[in-house]
């Protein structure tokens, strides 16, 4: 064989951080090793596979070409690695989640899985769905559990799981006490703290205003979900959230739901893969805790 895996891992890191100090860091390697196991690949092969701008090192077309297979075969060897050492037990993986997902929904969903594969590890990493959507294609997590709605080539989105987004205030709120659905009129008067754009909530926020959006009136922009609570708490305005994020408070009477019945603010939460990535088992083996059968998955792909 002419390469070897840690040469594929040298490739990979320096793809994802255009750096050779960064790879050889991840990969806890000295900085000569990494440089010289990147340039014994491109010199077996006679290729270049990066573009040197500056100190950076750019993935060319040859290295985009190689990433993807790259990637498949390091899943491959991994899986079969892990299930060479603990037969029927679940290794680990990264999954990225989005807010709303990541602090409210998964604390509970690795408890419980935790019951079946009591060593399962695994990397969460929360952010916005366009943040998640990048990591999924940039390889750098297994599979993103996202709240927003995205169109891109290279990646299965698979609906999961339904959500209801609500509309709260404060209880000193002047409207706090009002059953009724509130006007248009009384919905453009209000003062608006929402999530920053590239975030799923907004994105259903924005499509539950289709009409009046151009006539709200924003005095916050937060990326923190606590910190769009605290600010409804404090009476700077009202917010539409998911439900499962404010359930609390508004049990305990910290907020108070308005009632807006003819916007529609429901939505779907996804699982997102990358099509050309490799499905490990761990990686299977979470997808069926979500409810997700890999069958299903491949008709999906299939279909889609």
């Amino acid at each position: 064989m002419r390469y070897t895996l840690r040469q594929l891992e040298v490739f990979l890191e320096v793809a994802r951080s255009g750096s050779l100090t960064a790879a050889a860091n991840q990969l806890a390697m000295s900085q000569s090793a990494a440089s010289g196991a990147l340039k014994e690949l491109e010199t077996r092969f006679d290729t270049q596979l990066f573009d040197r701008v500056g100190k950076r090192l750019k993935i060319n077309p040859s290295g985009r070409a190689l990433q993807t297979k790259a990637e498949e075969l390091l899943q491959r060897a991994a899986d079969l690695e892990s299930s060479l050492i603990k037969q029927g037990e679940f290794g680990s993986i990264k999954l990225g989640a989005t807010m709303t997902i990541g602090n409210y929904l998964f604390v509970d969903m690795f408890t419980e899985f935790k019951q079946k594969y009591p060593h399962a590890n695994i990397d969460l990493s929360v952010g916005n769905t366009r943040e998640i959507v990048d990591k999924v294609l940039n390889y750098q997590v297994d599979l993103g559990l996202i709240e927003g709605e995205v169109n891109e080539p290279d990646i299965d989105v698979i609906p999961w799981r339904n959500d209801e987004m609500v509309i709260v205030c404060s209880p000193e709120h002047p409207l706090a006490g009002n059953e009724k659905p509130l006007t248009r009129e009384q919905l453009v008067s209000l003062d608006w703290i929402v999530r920053e754009k590239g975030s799923g909530t907004r994105q259903t926020f924005e499509r539950g205003m289709y009409g009046i959006l151009q006539d709200l009136n924003y005095v916050l922009e937060l990326e923190q979900i606590e910190a769009m609570k605290r600010a409804v708490t404090l009476n700077l305005g009202v917010s539409c959230l998911s439900k499962i994020s404010v359930e609390h408070e508004i049990a305990r009477g910290d907020l108070v739901e308005l009632n807006v019945k003819d916007r529609q603010f429901t939505r779907y939460f996804y699982v997102v893969l990358h099509r050309d990535k490799f499905l490990t088992d761990d990686v299977v083996k979470w997808l069926d805790y979500c409810g997700l059968r890999i069958e299903e998955i491949f008709f999906f792909r299939e279909q889609s």
